[in-house]
């Protein structure tokens, strides 16, 4: 069986962005995986939002337990609409157990705010 025309799997970390002030998914911002090793960070990958505000393939599909971070430019991204923002970035860091399940971690963002939690 092909699996040409299948849609590409999702790595274990995903994100949605939302931009809150105009209601409609976050296209085109700049979002970098890095992982804590030591006394720094280490970047595994990056990757743009889609059409949908999406990625879904960031860092590879096996991840060790640890504590792993998204980067997400929000200056580029609000300046490319002509629009200030009091975060140039926002940062999570959250920590990957090692129970195998998939990690999605939304961003509602707005110039002045932002909300993040565990999603499914």
């Amino acid at each position: 069986m092909s699996n040409q025309g299948a849609a590409p799997q999702r790595s274990r970390i995903t994100t949605h962005v939302l931009d809150s002030t105009s209601g409609r998914p976050a296209e085109g911002v700049a979002v970098e995986l890095s992982a804590h090793e030591g006394d720094g960070w280490r970047r595994l990958d990056a990757a743009a939002t889609d059409a949908d505000g999406r990625v879904s393939r960031i860092g590879p599909e096996a991840l060790a337990a640890g504590d792993y971070r998204l980067r997400f430019d929000t200056a580029a991204y609000f300046a490319a609409r002509g629009v200030e923002t009091f975060y140039p970035e926002v940062v999570l860091t959250f920590h990957v157990a090692d129970d195998g399940r998939h990690v999605h971690a939304p961003l509602l963002l707005s110039p002045f705010a932002y909300s993040t939690y565990r999603g499914s």
